[in-house]
C-alpha cells in the first residue's frame, strides 16, 4: 500500500499525458485558395435603341428651327467593375462618336445624371459632354460597384442637340447632311 500513492500517480500521468498526445491526431487543415475575378462591363438600356434628335422646323417665314425640344433621356448607362486597389483603383466610362460625325453647324451633348441605382463605389458625372470622335471622359471614380440592370437602373443620359455657337451656323446647316451616328461608351482604367 505504500506504493499505492506512486503507482495512482503513474497511472494518472499516464492517462493524462495520452489524452496531451492524441490531441496532435484531432484536428487537420488545409489551405484555400480565393480568387476574385476583374471585371469591366458596361452596356445601354434599352438595348438596340435607336434615338432621333431633330428641330422642329418653323411654321411662320422669318423664324428659324427650334432645338427645344431637340431632347431624349430614354437611354441607361449601366455597369459592373470590380477593381484591383494596387494595379487598378479606379475607373471611368469615355463616350465618343466612333462612326459619322454631327451634321456642320450643330452640336450633340450628353450628360449623365447621377446613377439612380446600384451599390458600391459608383461613379460621378463630370457634367454635359460635347460629343465628337475623341473619347471623352463622362463618369469618373468608378471603384468596385454595379448599377444594377436595365431601364430606369444606372445613369440616365441625356441628349441634346443645339445650334453650333458660332456665327457661320446657320449657313452651315444643309438637310443632306441628316445622318446616323454610333455613339460608344468605354469602361476604361484611370
Amino acid at each position: 500500500m505504500k506504493n499505492f500513492p506512486a503507482i495512482l500517480l503513474t497511472l494518472l500521468f499516464a492517462a493524462f499525458s495520452s489524452q496531451l498526445f492524441a490531441q496532435d491526431n484531432n484536428t487537420g487543415s488545409h489551405n484555400l485558395a480565393i480568387s476574385i475575378p476583374e471585371v469591366a462591363l458596361v452596356d445601354i438600356e434599352p438595348a438596340n435603341t435607336t434615338i432621333s434628335l431633330a428641330p422642329n422646323a418653323p411654321t411662320e417665314a422669318g423664324n428659324f428651327l427650334d432645338f427645344s425640344n431637340a431632347r431624349d433621356n430614354s437611354l441607361w448607362l449601366n455597369y459592373s467593375s470590380v477593381v484591383g486597389s494596387k494595379s487598378d483603383p479606379s475607373r471611368k466610362v469615355s463616350v465618343a462618336i466612333t462612326n459619322g460625325e454631327v451634321p456642320g453647324g450643330l452640336e450633340l451633348y450628353v450628360a449623365a445624371a447621377k446613377a439612380a441605382t446600384g451599390k458600391g463605389k459608383l461613379g460621378s458625372p463630370v457634367g454635359r459632354v460635347n460629343l465628337n470622335t475623341t473619347a471623352t471622359e463622362l463618369i469618373s471614380g468608378i471603384g468596385s460597384c454595379y448599377t444594377d440592370n436595365g431601364e430606369n437602373f444606372g445613369h440616365q443620359l441625356t441628349y441634346d442637340l443645339q445650334l453650333a455657337n458660332d456665327e457661320n451656323a446657320v449657313a452651315s446647316i444643309d438637310f443632306d447632311e441628316s445622318t446616323t451616328l454610333t455613339i460608344t461608351y468605354t469602361l476604361t482604367d484611370n
